[in-house]
């Protein structure tokens, strides 16, 4: 047997431990450049009317007046991502890149996923193209991978490659300056609908709902990455307010399931 304050009293100890699973994932990404830290939305499940039965007129007590409702538990709506800006940390590598403002680099990975991310630890490949950390092409205005090339591009080092606030990748020879091509920056309206997708990427939850838009409030800063958003020490307060309450509904659930035994002791007839 259970009771509704019981049955209330598992939902919250199951969105506590949802809620614990959340934080120590934005503990664990605390050094992950571009993480964006997440949080969970909690819902009222449903409400019960609570009544007064008139005893004075019925024996049968059939007559009742509502005198509210009490809610019945909560459960997770929704895991959110917040995208406020993390701190941009100077690294000095030209192939680095931190967007300030708005926006996401496009990547696409090697089975063809398309997905959007803030981590700009970019590399070279060995086929003379722009890689994230996972291997994946970042894509230009065009939707097409970035090249590279270093010998025919006659470069001396990566030191030779400027990139500019709008994204634009310029090659600096000794007598002229050579202009490739343009790092794609996108945004998406409605942030509250994108989706983790592993190694700090995202992607839209439905994108013909939420369609990829340029982005235009943005700067690109080279020789720069982002790092996570996360606050540790809030994170830390937050797994201890978890912790707490977690506590709580655990001993009133003892409480509650002794006093059941009890009663159902009480009420049991003798042999």
């Amino acid at each position: 047997m259970i009771t509704p304050g019981m049955y209330a009293a598992a939902k919250g100890m199951l969105g506590y431990i949802e809620q614990n699973d959340v934080i120590a994932n934005n503990i664990a990404n605390v050094n992950t450049t571009g993480f964006k830290k997440s949080s969970l939305v909690f819902k009222n499940l449903y409400n019960t009317m609570v009544e007064q039965t008139d005893r004075t007129q019925n024996p049968k007590y059939r007559e009742s007046e509502a005198v509210g409702e009490i809610s019945m538990g909560s459960g997770v709506q929704q895991l959110v991502h917040e995208f406020s800006q993390g701190n941009l940390v100077k690294t000095d590598n030209p192939l680095d890149l931190a967007i300030q403002g708005d926006g996401f680099f496009k990547v696409r990975s090697q089975d063809g996923q398309i997905s959007y991310t803030r981590n700009g630890s970019f590399m070279i490949n060995n086929r003379n193209q722009l890689v994230t950390e996972e291997g994946d092409n970042v894509l230009d205005v065009l939707n097409r991978p970035i090249i590279i090339n270093l010998n025919e591009l006659q470069m001396r080092s990566y030191r030779d490659i400027n990139i500019t606030e709008t994204g634009q990748i310029e090659i600096n020879h000794e007598d002229n300056k050579e202009v490739l091509q343009t790092i794609g920056i996108y945004d998406f309206q409605d942030k509250e609908f994108m989706q983790w997708n592993g190694h700090a990427k995202f992607r839209p939850q439905d994108p013909e709902y939420n369609p990829e838009l340029k982005a235009e409030k943005f700067l690109i800063q080279q020789g720069s990455i982002e790092t996570s958003n996360t606050n540790l020490v809030n994170e830390m307060i937050g797994m201890i307010n978890v912790s707490r309450g977690y506590e709580t509904l655990s001993k009133f659930m003892k409480e509650q399931s002794s006093m059941l035994s009890t009663a159902i002791g009480v009420g049991r007839p003798n042999s």
